[in-house]
């Protein structure tokens, strides 16, 4: 493959237009033209899809750009890398991370890294889903203890655990009686089980479904009912005494991972990344992560 015809069909792809990509890069339109032509004789495939005033990836397009415009990035900066003498990273970085670590930490972090690189452009997105980093572009996806994916590789850099809290004014009930609870969803009604000298079973009656543990949090602050919560989340409302903690719920503790595929290169933006992530919370624990978000 001529991997000058793929990076002048990354550049046509990412500018949208070959009118763009030439005058964006001082280039001859014909010249893009006819390196676009020229790979999709090679390979066999119909790249774009070419209207009077239009042009559009096809299916096929979208994928060879998917896969293909973040290692040519990597390339490029790897060499300017080299030719400067290793100096900072730059370009973008685009992350996703679940929603309760976005609420809670990321956008100090996203700061705090903006001022420490600041030829880098972060953009981060908000995603609970299991994103898939190739077809969307993401350079880096954070994700609670995500399921083994030979396409992966990354470490845990966070982790935390899970509590029963409520205020001070709601009784714990008897283990025959069902307890109101805020839960992010209301046809969970699964038991939770806490570890105490004795294993014990608290039924559980919903009253409130919330989409965010934030907001789940903030329910049970009020009295309304128990919820079961990251520590890290409600460590300073039990230090102040505003929520009470009934005990640990028994169940695998939370890891966070930073991952980035297998097939792509350990560029200098996602290595500086997960550097940064390691100093800014060099132990990872449930401790290191409350007092972070103690001080926002």
């Amino acid at each position: 493959m001529d991997l000058l015809a793929l990076a002048d069909f990354n550049l046509v792809a990412r500018h949208e237009g070959f009118g763009r990509a030439a005058r964006a890069t001082n280039r001859p339109k014909a010249t893009l033209s006819r390196r676009v032509a020229e790979l999709e004789e090679a390979l066999d495939l119909r790249l774009f899809e070419r209207g009077a005033r239009t042009l559009k990836l096809t299916q096929e397009g979208r994928a060879l750009f998917a896969r293909t415009g973040p290692l040519l990035v990597d390339l490029e900066e790897s060499a300017a890398a080299i030719a400067s003498g290793g100096g900072k990273p730059r370009g973008r970085l685009r992350i996703s991370v679940p929603l309760l670590f976005a609420q809670t930490a990321m956008g100090r972090i996203a700061a705090n890294f903006a001022q420490r690189y600041p030829d880098m452009r972060l953009e981060v997105t908000t995603e609970d889903r299991p994103v898939d980093m190739i077809e969307e572009g993401f350079d880096l996806v954070i994700r609670v203890n995500p399921d083994p994916d030979d396409s992966l590789v990354g470490r845990a850099f966070l982790h935390d655990r899970l509590v029963v809290v409520a205020s001070p004014d709601l009784a714990q009930p008897e283990s025959d009686r069902a307890t109101p609870v805020v839960v992010r969803s209301m046809s969970d009604r699964t038991p939770w089980r806490i570890r105490k000298a004795e294993a014990a079973v608290i039924a559980i009656e919903p009253i409130l479904g919330l989409a965010s543990l934030v907001m789940v949090r903030d329910a049970v602050r009020a009295g309304v009912g128990a919820g079961c919560l990251p520590i890290s989340l409600v460590s300073h409302d039990l230090a102040r005494g505003t929520l009470v903690q009934w005990g640990e719920v028994d169940a695998p503790d939370i890891a966070l991972w930073a991952l980035y595929p297998t097939r792509r290169l350990l560029s200098a933006r996602v290595s500086a990344f997960l550097d940064f992530l390691k100093k800014t919370f060099p132990l990872g624990t449930p401790d290191e992560l409350a007092a972070f978000i103690g001080r926002g």
